[in-house]
């Protein structure tokens, strides 16, 4: 079973994604099936390994892991529907737009 988790990184670095999209198997240890990096241009990068090159592989947070700020007071998490998962990962197009991201992550 997958679960999607859609993850706003606020101020992320110049060149980093401030969203990051993950395809998370609930059955294999948390680990990521897929993930999307969103940038703040709109485009996007997809990722069916997350894991290619890793010298250690890590499962990813929960929702209430990344929102209880475990892992940083910048990071802000959410689950998200499969199909909009899916549709970011067909399309290669985040529709959100700039100031929806910005508002997000506040």
């Amino acid at each position: 079973m997958a679960e999607y988790i859609k993850l706003f990184w606020k101020d992320a670095p110049e060149g980093e994604p401030p969203i990051i999209l993950y395809e998370v198997d609930t059955e294999n240890e948390r680990l990521a099936l897929r993930s999307i990096d969103i940038f703040l241009d709109g485009h996007t990068r997809n990722i069916d390994d997350l894991y290619d090159g890793a010298i250690e592989i890590t499962p990813i947070p929960t929702v209430e892991e990344f929102n209880s700020h475990v892992w940083g007071e910048e990071f802000h998490a959410c689950l998200m529907e499969k199909a909009e998962f899916e549709r970011i990962w067909e399309s290669h197009i985040y529709d959100g737009g700039i100031n929806v991201i910005q508002e997000e992550i506040l």
